[in-house]
């Protein structure tokens, strides 16, 4: 695969299993990325909004690991779109991960294969 001209960023965390599978994958296709540690680098509400436009979704739970303690324990079942997109911003854990951003598409790459239609979307998109 030749190089992308688009930036490529990847919501990561780093001992996350899919994450380093990703990460090699990337790394094999010879994909120049950013890795954020989101759970470091915390993303802002803005910019989870802005991700959901880039998945294409209007459903903050579709990003969200909804099986983890976390969602349960803070009662976010039945929350509103605005307390889902608070949540996560105060509590990073909760973004489903890898998060693929490349220019104006995402794919949250679960499995890690997910990302090969982003790839080919954007070579076919220059």
């Amino acid at each position: 695969m030749r190089a992308m001209s688009e930036s490529c960023e990847v919501y990561f965390n780093p001992s996350c299993s899919k994450c380093r599978e990703l990460r090699a994958i990337l790394d094999e296709r010879g994909v120049s990325a950013t890795y954020r540690e989101y759970l470091v680098a915390s993303p802002s509400r803005e910019e989870l909004v802005k991700v959901m436009t880039l998945l294409g979704i209007d459903d903050p739970r579709l990003m969200m690991r909804t099986g983890d303690a976390l969602f349960t324990e803070l009662g976010l079942a039945s929350a509103t779109h605005d307390a889902l997109l608070d949540a996560m911003a105060a509590n990073p854990k909760l973004i489903e991960r890898p998060i693929v951003i490349i220019g104006e598409r995402a794919v949250i790459a679960r499995p890690p294969q997910k990302v090969e239609g982003l790839l080919l979307a954007s070579a076919s998109s220059r």
